[in-house]
């Protein structure tokens, strides 16, 4: 190997190129149209465009990506993962062109990439299954029965594929045909093949995955487990390693099982065993990433290893650097590490996917973060709603978790909502501290989410009218010396100021007591502010007597800002036009809550639709999400069609009450 293709994107390729590079190999990166000027491609030694920015057009795209192979001159190929990572196809096509391919073997992705085969596999072996259907007629009349069959409650799989999407959990047999529907769909978006899997659904498991490594010499190693359980619609959001439900004993069955599995499809290279685990220690296969996992480097932090090293030194034809009981050593002594995904996503509106304009991105320095952000950076609806991920690595979990927590709440991305307050209130939570949490710990703890909890006693609208009132002098040309802000021959100047703090609208009035101190009422209450700037995007208030520290960032429409653990929007209305009284209220007009592509009309126009009935479908960030019906009655109008790209608040349809 020479000169390595990393097919793939963001930081998943900033990611493998750090480790191509440092082992003396050339990078060549791919991008689409919407990543022509991305971090992962300025990193790389070359880079290739390979197509416009859907993914089906670009990422997605094989014969772009070899083309792109063979036009630069390189000899192998790294899928990163995501993407084309589990595709048996791409991987053959790859060494039927003499290339090295950097994952497992194209026979043994197909037999444990798809979830119904890798069941099928595994029957004969000591590996747990839960009861099931994984069979080939995929019939609405043969699932419905298989469903009687195994009973409730029921998950459907997509067979093709994980992380969350054509996955649906069904507690009653009346939303069989209908959840079949949703799971096809998504499954078919999301990887190409609408097959699906049946299974007995745990409630509230613990999801626990196994790290697994094989060579071409028939070694098979494991690094240990990493606990997935906290999840938000069936995909992680926080990981750690080792498991805090797993013991010693435990562990060595689990890798048992994990090994085994591996041998049985003639895998080499980097590979996760899934598996469900119940609070009495009975564990049950789920299904085998035939990849390396975006939780990955919990792993590398407590055993001491870069994961992508081996898959290049296996890959190359080496064997393993280290057996399984020098991997258990460091496993023993390696501490506790735990990472969370920072999404872009809105907590407080079912996870919305969200995009946007990156107003300031500021990496806290203490820990590892994984991420391809920059400020004035465009969040694409087109790719995965991941955007960065934190780890920490300590030797006590509860130190792990403590150093998580502070270096979350320091890091600041403002301008694009995200999931960093629900994060930091996850790791701040008894049950997740004393690690308990298991699968069902967000729908039970965070099913509404509190976006307005603050960490600090001082009113968030104080501080939004103080760093208001240091914008305006800042911004504004000075008419007179700062020393006389605020004089005036007769009685003092008031200013009223009003302005939009997240989604509630304030009026406080303000007197100025000279340089950037201010004297403020606001809800009936008094206050004494001074204003200390701290340098570009900081500043200090200090409201009676006691401070509080923000960073902020000013965008073409708004104002952002950070602080007491919560992030936050302003916008200041001191100055805006008055609006009409009788303004419409918007009651029957369905509009586009994010940037996504209307993957499905699922009504005609006049036809009459009960509350709760979905009416369009919208595919963003690798999901889609259906938009029902706010009340019973009729489609009076329809104004996408399927296929189409939207932006937030377009019109997509008209509902007549009836």
């Amino acid at each position: 190997m020479n000169t390595i293709l990393i097919a793939n994107r963001g930081e998943i390729a900033l990611r493998v190129i750090r480790t191509v590079q440092r082992m003396g190999y050339r990078a060549l990166a791919v991008f689409s149209d919407a990543d022509a000027d991305a971090p992962h491609v300025r990193a790389a030694d070359s880079a290739c465009r390979i197509g416009p920015a859907p993914a089906r057009d670009s990422y997605l795209n094989q014969a772009a990506i070899l083309q792109a192979v063979h036009t630069h001159g390189a000899d192998a190929v790294h899928p990163g993962y995501g993407f084309l990572a589990e595709n048996a196809e791409f991987a053959q096509a790859v060494q039927d062109a003499g290339l090295t391919w950097i994952g497992p073997p194209p026979a043994a992705m197909q037999a444990m990439g798809n979830k119904a085969a890798a069941k099928r596999l595994l029957a004969g072996r000591q590996v747990p299954m839960l009861p099931g259907y994984q069979g080939s007629d995929q019939s609405d009349a043969i699932l419905l029965a298989e469903a009687v069959r195994i009973g409730l409650p029921l998950m459907i799989k997509a067979a093709a594929g994980g992380g969350g999407r054509g996955m649906r959990l069904v507690h009653q047999h009346a939303d069989m045909a209908h959840s079949l529907a949703l799971a096809r769909s998504e499954a078919q978006q999301a990887f190409g093949s609408s097959e699906l899997i049946l299974e007995r659904a745990l409630v509230d498991p613990r999801h626990v995955e196994v790290q697994v490594f094989a060579d071409s010499h028939g070694n098979v190693v494991h690094m240990g487990e990493r606990d997935c359980s906290v999840q938000r619609r069936h995909q992680k959001i926080v990981e750690e390693a080792p498991s805090p439900a797993v013991d010693a004993a435990l562990r060595q069955r689990l890798g048992a099982a994990a090994v085994d599995a591996t041998r049985a499809c003639g895998y080499v290279g980097a590979g996760t065993i899934e598996f469900l685990l119940d609070a009495d220690g009975a564990f049950w296969f789920m299904e085998m990433n035939t990849r390396l996992q975006v939780e990955h480097p919990v792993t590398e932090a407590i055993t001491g290893l870069d994961l992508v090293e081996w898959q290049l030194r296996v890959a190359a034809g080496e064997k393993l650097p280290l057996d399984q009981e020098q991997i258990d050593a460091r496993l023993q002594s390696g501490g506790h590490a735990i990472e969370v995904r920072l999404c872009a996503e809105d907590p407080a509106r079912n996870f919305l996917p969200q995009t946007g304009r990156v107003a300031l991105w500021q990496a806290p320095p203490q820990i590892r973060i994984e991420h391809a952000l920059e400020s004035g950076q465009q969040i694409s609806s087109y790719y995965d709603s991941m955007v960065a991920k934190l780890i920490a690595h300590a030797p006590g979990r509860d130190e792990a978790r403590r150093l998580l927590a502070r270096q979350l709440d320091a890091c600041v991305l403002l301008g694009v909502p995200t999931n960093q307050d629900l994060l930091l209130d996850v790791l701040r939570h008894p049950e997740f501290a004393t690690g308990a949490a298991n699968t069902g710990f967000i729908a039970r703890h965070f099913s509404t989410f509190d976006t307005a909890a603050s960490s600090v006693a001082i009113p968030t609208p104080i501080l939004a009218l103080g760093l208001l009132l240091m914008l305006r002098r800042t911004q504004q040309p000075a008419r007179y010396p700062l020393e006389l802000n605020g004089w005036s021959s007769g009685a003092p100047l008031r200013h009223s100021l009003s302005c939009k703090l997240d989604d509630e609208l304030h009026t406080l009035e303000a007197q100025a007591n000279g340089p950037d101190c201010w004297h403020v009422a606001y809800a009936a209450h008094a206050h004494d502010l001074v204003l200390q700037p701290q340098g570009e995007h900081r500043l200090r208030i200090v409201v009676d007597g006691d401070a509080v520290e923000l960073r902020y960032a000013q965008d073409s429409d708004a104002i952002y800002f950070r602080c007491g653990g919560r992030n936050h929007r302003l916008r200041d209305l001191s100055y805006a036009p008055p609006t009409a009284k009788n303004a419409a209220t918007g009651d029957g007009i369905i509009r586009a809550p994010m940037n996504g592509r209307v993957a499905n009309v699922a009504v005609q126009t006049g036809q009459q639709v009960e509350a709760g009935q979905p009416l369009i479908v919208l595919e963003a960030m690798k999901m889609e999400h259906a938009l029902l019906a706010p009340h019973a009655g009729s489609v009076r109008a329809l104004h996408v069609a399927q296929g189409e790209q939207v932006e937030p608040g377009r019109i997509l349809a008209e509902l007549e009450k009836l």
